[in-house]
């Protein structure tokens, strides 16, 4: 769970239970609860069907860290690329700027991660992983439409990438990875 809401009645969805599931395992591994106790606490996971459900097998278990990242340029480049670390958000910023995201081999510890692009005169690429599942919903592109052919079909356990903010003047192209 990334937030825990104010009504404990409330339904959870996949990706809550997902990143429940992710907690779980995650603590096991640090040692905050014995082996003895595993099977019970995945199945309360399971078979939760709302919030409050799910916090008798979270308790004991350290709040889960929403990372958020902001890169921000006046001019320039932004560029990342290789096997860095993507938070949970990020969030980028530039005015005249090119922007170069390549997440194709980059450590992607999330189920989902959101990427909000506020973007001026300067265009902008973003490569996702070849089993990514994108979303660009919430993205409002002004001067030049937005390039990208979602994959026919994405093999489930990828990552999702929910791609939201504005493009200017630029124009913003995503691609799969080939590999």
């Amino acid at each position: 769970m990334t937030s825990s809401p104010e009504d404990p009645s409330l339904p959870i969805s996949e990706e809550e239970r997902e990143s429940a599931l992710r907690r779980l395992q995650e603590g096991y591994a640090q040692g905050h609860f014995p082996h003895e106790e595993m099977d019970g606490r995945l199945h309360q996971v399971l078979t939760a069907t709302t919030h409050g459900a799910l916090v008798p097998a979270l308790a004991s278990l350290p709040a889960e860290v929403n990372t958020t990242a902001t890169i921000t340029a006046g001019t320039g480049r932004i560029r990342r690329r290789g096997a860095w670390r993507v938070p949970r958000t990020l969030k980028v910023e530039s005015a005249f700027g090119k922007v170069r995201l390549d997440l194709s081999r980059a450590v992607i510890e999330h189920p989902v991660v959101d990427i909000e692009l506020q973007l001026g005169t300067g265009g902008a690429r973003i490569t996702v992983p070849r089993d990514a599942v994108v979303d660009v919903e919430d993205l409002r592109t002004g001067w030049k439409p937005l390039l990208y052919t979602a994959r026919r079909r994405a093999r489930p356990g990828g990552p999702k990438i929910r791609i939201s903010g504005s493009v200017g003047f630029g124009r913003l192209k995503i691609r799969h990875a080939r590999r």
